[in-house]
């Protein structure tokens, strides 16, 4: 039997003393694909950055591949395999597209040639600046730059926020390319729950620091009472 992709058990989290997150568990499996959602300050970003090793974690494990990643350094989880993509993009503003891309590259399947298939207009902005580039432009490089690193597992952090709807759509498009031909186990926290259930067939639903709800999307996308119930908002 495969290991699992990611595994988080037991864990709980947070920042310092403070506990954001509480007696959270969940496997993500190789490939798959999986919506985290939930009203604003529950616990989703925290989520993201427990696996990354921004956080203390107070309890439980969170393995990689099946390997514990307890005690192991933000770099080598990004060598070990992980891909993160921040809400706040994190691009460095005073280099070029091109040597944004180089910081964190690694060999494997992604390479320039397969990368610009999935974002052509960073091709044509490679000598530009980071802070030359629209939001949306910005956001395509920050999720480019992550996949470079040749992930297994790619973590999203509110990937559409504050981007026109137009733009929104091209970028959604581009997950769901990612989500059907990369192979890539993909987390997607995101505050609008209709891209969200829209984008996986299983979604976690995060309340108060703890998961409420993990299984399908589709009896949340279909039933907005559900839906309201988990997240007291009706999308």
């Amino acid at each position: 039997m495969a290991e699992n992709a990611l595994e988080l058990k037991d864990v709980s989290a947070g920042y310092g003393e403070t506990v954001v997150l509480e007696d959270i568990n969940f496997t993500v499996a190789p490939g798959e694909s999986i919506s985290v959602i939930g009203r604003n300050g529950v616990g989703k970003t925290t989520l993201l950055a427990t696996v990354m090793g921004h956080t203390t974690l107070h309890k439980g494990e969170v393995a990689l591949a099946g390997k514990s990643l307890k005690g192991v350094p933000i770099y080598r989880r990004a060598a070990a395999g992980l891909g993160f993509v921040p809400q706040e993009r994190e691009i460095f503003p005073s280099l070029t597209v091109r040597e944004n891309l180089d910081v964190g590259a690694r060999p494997g399947e992604w390479t320039d040639q397969r990368l610009f298939e999935l974002f052509p207009n960073l091709k044509e902005r490679l000598g530009n600046r980071g802070n030359q580039l629209s939001g949306g432009e910005q956001q395509m490089l920050s999720i480019a730059r992550a996949l470079l690193t040749n992930p297994s597992v790619l973590l999203l952090d509110e990937p559409t926020e504050g981007l026109a709807p137009v733009i929104v759509e091209a970028l959604t498009a581009v997950l769901a390319k990612l989500r059907n031909e990369s192979g890539l186990s993909i987390i997607l926290v995101e505050q609008n729950s209709r891209i969200a259930l829209e984008f996986s067939p299983r979604c976690v639903v995060m309340d108060k620091g703890r998961i409420v709800y993990d299984g399908e999307s589709a009896p949340l996308r279909n039933d907005p009472e559900k839906l309201a119930q988990f997240i007291g908002v009706s999308e």
